[in-house]
């Protein structure tokens, strides 16, 4: 959860290499979006977050309070915004449990949908900034449209594995997967890559803690 840092940048920013330019796109911003909103409703899930709760404790609390999984987050953001979903990731705030996503919607425009964990209702929405323009979302959609396997796919392929609570699309140019994080009954963090067109599910040895996913 904590270690989403929007790989989408780098797909853009292979898409430009030919160019001799290299672009990242600003699409986690949680105080960066612009455009057309939707209120943000509270989240009707709790979780214990503070300072006297220790990281391995904080992923146990927000892995047993989703109640809707990756999978079902996904589809009922599509559903509420229809496009591309590009990642999704369980966070809290201020104590509250909720599952951000990331569309490419109508007009390629980066949206940004938090979905209610609890029940699976959206709780609002809006339109990311994109500062490099429009044409970078149509790159990452193009991207996606060439995958056989959508983040919904990636999500309930990856759950064999533990509770899924990041899907994320990866492309450095050669190895084209999403990358999906998920939390163990134990509170420990595995981090896999579900292949783009296979569906397959392989420990992602590139991560900092590969040595725990064995």
């Amino acid at each position: 959860m904590k270690r989403r840092t929007t790989v989408i940048s780098a797909i853009a920013a292979v898409a430009l290499l030919g160019g001799g330019t290299a672009t990242a796109v600003a699409v986690s911003g949680d105080d960066g979006g612009s455009g057309s909103s939707s209120a943000t409703q509270q989240s009707s899930v709790r979780v214990k977050d503070d300072d006297g709760v220790s990281d391995n404790q904080e992923e146990i609390n927000e892995a047993k309070g989703a109640k809707v999984s990756a999978e079902d987050a996904i589809a009922a953001a599509l559903k509420h915004t229809p496009g591309t979903a590009v990642g999704a990731d369980l966070d809290s705030d201020n104590g509250r449990l909720v599952w951000e996503v990331d569309v490419i919607g109508a007009g390629n425009k980066w949206q940004h949908v938090d979905v209610d964990p609890g029940n699976g209702k959206v709780l609002g929405s809006h339109t990311e900034r994109d500062d490099d323009g429009d044409d970078s979302a149509a790159r990452v959609a193009a991207t996606l449209k060439d995958a056989s396997t959508s983040a919904e796919d990636a999500a309930k392929a990856a759950a064999a594995k533990g509770t899924v609570t990041s899907v994320d699309a990866d492309d450095d140019g050669s190895v084209k997967v999403w990358e999906v994080e998920t939390t163990s009954a134990d509170g420990t963090q595995h981090d896999w890559h579900v292949d783009f067109q296979s569906g397959a599910v392989s420990v992602d040895h590139a991560s900092d803690d590969d040595g725990e996913d064995d």
